[in-house]
């Protein structure tokens, strides 16, 4: 009997070299059902998770997919030198209207493995933030023809908001950093690992 594999919806952060791979993947993606919107972003990526991911770049795709499998089948052709990272989103926390472009998505994780309490202790506070849009919770995968000088030990515990806003890169970024402290106050560890602001929407 063969094993059922689970799909999941969520995000995905390719590097954009200016390389045929780069131009050929954003190529793939314009053209396919499985994408759901498609940005030009900015990455920045925190104190932290900087040890994991030294071969980082400044610039990404970020993409909204339907189907984690098919983009796992993307990365057998264009997979790259640098980190690309997919975020499987296995439990939406909430989603509300808020005015606004989608300005910036950052991404967090839990050191606490299987903290179901502490998750929605988390997600409650963010649903009280006026400018988060959407939250949910997953996995991570990363795709790299270099393998990592370490294992990102957290890929089971990402946290993942987007945040709409009139407001500057600058100042939504400081927004997403007093989220995260505020969290932390309340005792519940949140880690930032990287923050994408878009700066183009391409699909």
């Amino acid at each position: 009997m063969s094993e059922l594999k689970l799909s999941y919806s969520g995000y995905v952060c390719a590097p954009y070299l200016h390389s045929h791979e780069s131009i050929s993947l954003k190529e793939s993606w314009m053209k396919s059902k499985n994408i759901e919107s498609l940005f030009f972003v900015t990455g920045t990526f925190s104190t932290e998770s900087k040890p994991y991911f030294e071969d980082a770049t400044n610039h990404y795709l970020l993409a909204k997919f339907k189907d984690s499998e098919k983009i796992s089948k993307d990365f057998l052709t264009h997979n790259q030198e640098k980190t690309s990272f997919e975020f499987d989103i296995q439990d939406e926390l909430f989603q509300k209207f808020i005015t606004g472009e989608t300005k910036f998505v950052s991404v967090y994780y839990m050191e606490e493995p299987d903290d179901s309490e502490g998750l929605y202790e988390i997600a409650d506070l963010l649903l009280k933030r006026n400018l988060i849009g959407k939250a949910g919770f997953g996995m991570m995968r990363t795709y790299c023809l270099n393998a990592p000088k370490f294992s990102f030990p957290y890929s089971e515990n990402i946290i993942i908001i987007e945040v709409n806003s009139e407001k500057s890169h600058q100042s939504v970024k400081k927004y997403c950093d007093q989220t995260r402290r505020d969290v932390n106050r309340k005792g519940l560890k949140m880690t930032g690992l990287m923050s994408l602001s878009i700066l183009e929407q391409l699909k």
